[in-house]
């Protein structure tokens, strides 16, 4: 057994067994180990980019990590852009990238390249001086890393560059998996002292492992008892829902709007989550989001027992098991006639089966939240490091993980060209997923933002950094050109049923929703 084969065979004994891969000619014996080993599931991907946001999705989905197989720097930096989704969203993540053999980098290669220093801005723990000897265990070493909470945005992601000659050299064998450290637990004296100050001048903000459905459920107690109001954080990972479940609201996007939400608020108390801060910096607007005179307090940071703190909270308040809001079941009607956001919003919620995982990304998808919580159980996984072009990957891994579940794509006609590629692994694996483009021909979010500068008037040479014609995107043909059914519609009444027949026939589809 070489260093290749003991590494993958380490891995599936550890229950990692998924691989979505873009590899090159550094990780053939990788390649020749994972076709050695029938337990690991290998997930072509024709860009990295699909490869890392893929991984990402899979590993929201499952709690568990899914490797990325990359081809030296290069394509690690590829995959850089959905890596730093993933590690805002302290998403368990396994990169193992091929680097050339140790003594062969002096000779500076055309593919040489400082691969720890593009890994380092996207993980929390790297290794790239492994042999054939330690590999094995310094793959368990990266699981175990993968797999315990980290402060701040540090975030879960482990990279394991391997040299070319510690994958075909000899082996001693397979490693055990270590056990990550349970993350600690946050002492009575805090929660008491949180629970004696909560009242209806207090906001607790949610986000990590306060996102869960339990954790919702008892901070939605806590609240309805102290009168304190609960919101996710702007761009939570992965949030679970649908009737019956606690009505929470996220904070908003723009700076202006998260203060004025928080106006009269004197004590934000953090679970999970950190200081609200302004997606950007803007002139006479202050970078921190909280309220002059509002104290700022940390029920459980990121890398402690975040869900067991607001048990204990709700505990310590001695808040029934009830009587928080819940979503209830809504009726949709998404009208008739010309498409708008809303209608296919609408849409979306009243057609969706039961378990619907929603994939976002910049763009109109968003406006499906809110009824989708009006129409049966769902999960969100949404953009949480502002880097477009998460919404299709994070699909193809949401769909690897959950094939029982029907999975959406809703994405921006812009960021889905980011990773349009996507849709070629969607047809290769035969996964139902169906993508929804929100077809206005223009990046939205940048004219909104111009717009904030004062400009009444876009010109035309600054309105042609925004458009999205000349030509115009044909997504069905895109879409048919990568062996996924694709359709265009206008009207709400096309859009329900290229939405029918897709639910319908199964598989991967793409709606373009002319909005």
């Amino acid at each position: 057994m070489n260093g290749a084969e003991s590494l993958v065979r380490s891995f599936v004994g550890a229950g990692v067994d998924v691989c979505f891969a873009n590899p090159g000619t550094s990780e053939m014996h990788l390649v020749q180990a994972i076709d050695a080993v029938p337990e690991m599931r290998e997930v072509l991907t024709l860009f990295e980019g699909v490869c890392t946001g893929a991984a990402d999705g899979y590993a929201r989905m499952r709690g568990v990590p899914a490797l990325t197989l990359l081809h030296l720097g290069p394509g690690l930096a590829n995959g850089i852009a959905n890596l730093h989704n993933a590690r805002r969203a302290a998403t368990p993540l396994i990169n193992v990238v091929g680097n050339h053999a140790l003594y062969h980098i002096d000779y500076d290669a055309p593919l040489t390249s400082d691969i720890d220093t593009l890994a380092r801005n996207v993980s929390s723990w790297i290794k790239s001086d492994s042999t054939a000897a330690t590999l094995a265990s310094d793959g368990m070493a990266a699981l175990q890393a993968s797999l315990t909470a980290k402060a701040g945005s540090a975030g879960q992601i482990a990279s394991l560059i391997v040299p070319v000659d510690a994958c075909w050299s000899d082996a001693q064998g397979v490693a055990s998996p270590l056990a990550p450290p349970a993350p600690p637990e946050v002492g009575a004296d805090r929660v008491q002292a949180i629970a004696a100050q909560l009242d209806g001048d207090s906001v607790i903000v949610l986000d990590g492992a306060g996102l869960s459905l339990e954790a919702q459920v008892d901070a939605a107690r806590a609240g309805h008892v102290s009168g304190a109001r609960v919101v996710f954080s702007t761009f939570p990972a992965r949030t679970d829902g649908g009737p019956g479940s606690p009505r929470i609201d996220k904070l908003p996007y723009f700076p202006e709007h998260v203060l004025a939400s928080l106006t009269g608020v004197k004590r934000i108390v953090l679970a999970g989550a950190a200081t609200p801060v302004s997606f950007f910096a803007y002139p006479d607007m202050p970078g921190e989001l909280v309220p002059e005179g509002c104290a700022v307090h940390t029920l459980a940071a990121g890398d402690e027992d975040v869900a067991k703190a607001l048990a204990d909270l709700a505990d310590a308040l001695d808040a029934p098991s009830g009587g928080y809001a819940v979503h209830e079941i809504g009726s949709q009607n998404p009208g008739t006639g010309r498409l708008t956001t809303r209608s296919v919003a609408a849409c979306l919620a009243m057609r969706m089966p039961e378990g619907s995982v929603f994939c976002g990304d910049s763009g109109g998808g968003g406006a499906a939240f809110a009824p989708t919580q009006q129409a049966g159980s769902n999960t969100w996984l949404n953009l949480t490091g502002g880097s477009i072009g998460q919404g299709g990957p994070a699909a193809v891994g949401a769909a690897v993980a959950c094939p029982d579940r029907q999975v959406f794509a809703l994405l921006g006609d812009g960021a889905s060209m980011y990773t349009i590629q996507a849709l070629w692994t969607q047809a290769r694996e035969k996964l139902d997923v169906i993508t929804v483009i929100f077809s206005n021909r223009t990046y939205g979010i940048l004219e909104t933002e111009y717009r904030r500068l004062g400009v009444n008037e876009v010109g035309d040479r600054a309105a042609a950094l925004f458009d999205l014609s000349r030509p115009d995107l044909d997504f069905s043909s895109l879409a048919q050109g990568m062996g996924v059914n694709g359709v265009r519609t206008d009207t709400v009444e096309a859009f329900d049923k290229a939405l029918t027949d897709a639910l319908e026939a199964g598989g991967p589809h793409l709606i373009e929703a002319l909005v």
